[in-house]
């Protein structure tokens, strides 16, 4: 797995409409249309609609 990346304001803005809190989530991959995210403290992986 590629190391995950700390998110932008944007991206934290866009996580928070999701009901998540972004200090406890990474971005581990983006594409086109969805993003891979990653908690920080279990290591679950979920997948949102990218903006």
């Amino acid at each position: 797995m590629k190391r995950p990346r700390n998110l932008t304001r944007q991206q934290k803005s866009h996580k928070a409409s999701f009901r998540l809190n972004p200090d406890n989530w990474m971005i581990s991959k983006k594409q086109f249309d969805n993003w891979l995210i990653v908690h920080r403290l279990t290591g679950r992986t979920s997948i949102i609609l990218a903006p």
